[in-house]
């Protein structure tokens, strides 16, 4: 049997996802908050709803040989004194609900899409490894410690094989946030002030870190472990620029601001949590990744930029 359940299947991710699992002759069951046409490399949806404490996951479940868990709540639209609880209730509570439900359906293995915030915001020192101390520093990286350290009790209870997995930014066709903001001030040739930031950032294309998860699906795929994913490519902001300007044909524009000037901009404007992420690093180290799955990213930082870009322009054209 070979049928897997993806959450968070017609996210950005899991679309590229579920094609691949399906190219690699899965049979692949969407999870899905409502009822809607399938996508192609889908099979089957199960209309499960929210995810949090009290989903019911039966049907769901139903004949599934293993799960690759990537639904989670990673940002708030309205900012509150609630939003840790609305963290927890999908990260924490909704992955418990799951992994609980897939031991008692007798699930093989369980994948669970995590996050790079887990070790960290920055990485000062040597890259971030697969062993290092937790130190997240926000509600989402502090939830998805927790949704990891439940799936890990939960399995070794009732014997089902799991991995965690944590990428970095993952771009691709669909990518939002700060990756989209970036790409449109490149593509409209601003003026960017970073011209003078020296820092180091790991990034993983969609179909980079689909081509893991796969491989994590494997019955010879250790169990129990966290992995770290890259592209294997640590670019600086203004390299970062550059190459996007090559993918989208446009020119970069780059002048030097000192990153302390950039900093407090963002503190007076409340933007330090973006300026911090453009300034600072965060590298991974992903060899053990490499050398354990004997795996070599199939689409190079170039190729995924391109047809990032070029999906970008077809949305604008």
């Amino acid at each position: 049997m070979r049928r897997v359940l993806v959450t968070g299947a017609t996210g950005f991710v899991g679309q590229v996802l579920c094609a691949e699992l399906a190219k690699a002759g899965y049979t692949v069951r969407a999870a899905l908050r409502t009822e809607r046409s399938l996508p192609a490399g889908m099979h089957e949806k199960s209309v499960v709803g929210e995810i949090d404490g009290k989903t019911r996951w039966d049907a769901a479940l139903e004949d599934v040989d293993s799960i690759i868990h990537a639904a989670a709540r990673t940002h708030v639209l309205r900012k509150s004194r609630n939003d840790a609880e609305l963290y927890v209730r999908t990260n924490v509570l909704g992955t418990e609900r799951l992994a609980t439900a897939a031991v008692s359906a007798g699930v093989r293995r369980f994948i669970y899409v995590s996050t790079i915030k887990v070790n960290g915001e920055e990485s000062a020192g040597p890259p971030y490894r697969p062993e290092d101390e937790p130190r997240p520093a926000d509600d989402y990286g502090r939830s998805k410690l927790q949704g990891e350290r439940i799936l890990t009790r939960v399995s070794a209870a009732g014997r089902m094989k799991y991995a965690i997995v944590r990428p970095p930014l993952v771009y691709g066709p669909g990518v939002r946030a700060n990756f989209l903001r970036l790409m449109s001030w490149v593509d409209h040739e601003r003026p960017l002030p970073f011209g003078a930031v020296h820092n180091r950032r790991s990034l993983v294309s969609v179909w980079n870190l689909s081509d893991v998860l796969v491989r994590l699906l494997a019955p010879e795929a250790d169990s129990g472990k966290i992995w770290l994913v890259s592209d294997g490519e640590d670019l600086s902001t203004p390299e970062l620029i550059h190459r996007l300007a090559g993918a989208l044909h446009r020119r970069a524009r780059l002048v030097p601001v000192p990153p302390a000037v950039l900093r407090l901009c963002g503190l007076l404007t409340g933007t330090s949590a973006q300026v911090a992420r453009l300034c600072g690093s965060l590298v991974l180290d992903g060899s053990e990744t490499r050398k354990q799955l004997g795996w070599m990213p199939p689409v190079g930082m170039d190729e995924a930029l391109r047809r990032t870009a070029h999906w970008y322009q077809e949305g604008r054209a």
